[in-house]
């Protein structure tokens, strides 16, 4: 019913510090996707889909903050899920990634993935959904654009060729996740987004994403010029 990518991407920060984000998106065509698969924090990110048992997102990440490899972590969780062959269960984390495919899911499922990524999917209209989340993403990666931004073009890239095959099923949702390493208490605007109930549900999600973007910049332009006037005031006042 779903198809999803998780990502890891290592960058260097304002400060000149080597920092990494993390990354999920995932989109369905059923209601409020993102309240059931998508996992992350400053350890990893981890989707958990096909018959969705929402405790491998939950666990998996926890058991990522607690220091555990993303392999055994989740490997350990579906060990000890009697559900298991119909699970899809991916994720990465700092050093490495893991995929993990039923085989009582329902066709075509599938995954794949890269050094730094991981795409799943089931009940898709076939294997070249995934293939284009794949390659749009590697085409992508670390560009200039932010990770929530290129996660949207490879959902996109997915959905132009099919996505889930359910046709019948008009409600859709989506929705992405990014986490990093840096100290940053209020993060972007637009880097936790979903869209719960519509018809078009990349499309919404893309347009979310630049609306918030746009309110992000508002403000940071508007905390400049504060910042601005006070340096003005105190070296009005020496």
């Amino acid at each position: 019913m779903t198809f999803s990518i998780c990502v890891r991407e290592e960058y260097t920060d304002d400060d000149g510090e080597r920092q990494t984000r993390f990354g999920v998106a995932v989109t369905t065509r059923l209601p409020g996707v993102g309240t059931l698969c998508p996992f992350a924090s400053e350890h990893g990110a981890v989707a958990t889909q096909s018959l969705v048992n929402v405790e491998l997102g939950r666990k998996g990440i926890a058991y990522l903050d607690d220091g555990l490899a993303v392999e055994d972590a989740l490997q350990s969780l579906l060990n000890a899920d009697d559900g298991a062959a119909q699970r899809q269960l991916h994720g990465v984390d700092a050093d490495g990634t893991f995929t993990f495919s039923g085989e009582e899911c329902q066709g075509w499922y599938g995954h794949t993935g890269g050094e730094n990524y991981t795409v799943a999917g089931n009940l898709l209209a076939g294997e070249a959904v995934i293939e284009a989340v794949a390659s749009t993403y590697e085409s992508d990666a670390f560009g200039d654009a932010p990770l929530a931004e290129r996660l949207i073009d490879a959902l996109e890239a997915g959905h132009a060729e099919g996505g889930d095959k359910r046709e019948h099923l008009p409600v859709q949702s989506a929705a992405l996740i990014v986490e990093n390493t840096e100290d940053d208490p209020f993060g972007a605007y637009y880097d936790d987004l979903r869209v719960d109930a519509t018809e078009t549900p990349v499309a919404d999600l893309r347009e979310t994403y630049e609306t918030a973007r746009r309110g992000q910049e508002i403000l940071e332009a508007e905390y400049a010029e504060e910042a601005e006037d006070d340096v003005e005031g105190d070296d009005a006042g020496d």
